[in-house]
């Protein structure tokens, strides 16, 4: 029972991207959480920071997953050119 990767190669790769875009948007939320977190404990606040750096991380990872999205459209033709050049 092996795992046949020429065969699944298209449907690895999607699942890398799926879990790459994924795992930056939940990476952006929890740090900025974090620094709330800390900022509030620091300051002696109810929240406040919490809230706002939760806010400023789901938009900072918003933005970074809409970049890498982007990277990845805009280099796809690129690497069907490469694969047929190199196919011949």
């Amino acid at each position: 029972m092996f795992f046949n990767y020429k065969k699944n190669r298209a449907w690895v790769e999607n699942l890398s991207i799926v879990m790459q875009i994924g795992l930056t948007m939940a990476g952006c939320i929890v740090f900025c959480f974090f620094i709330g977190l800390y900022l509030d404990k620091w300051l002696g606040t109810r929240g406040i920071f919490v809230t706002i750096f939760t806010i400023l991380g789901v938009i900072g990872g918003a933005v970074t997953v809409y970049r890498q999205i982007m990277g990845i459209i805009e280099s796809k033709p690129e690497d069907r050119e490469n694969r047929d050049n190199g196919a011949n």
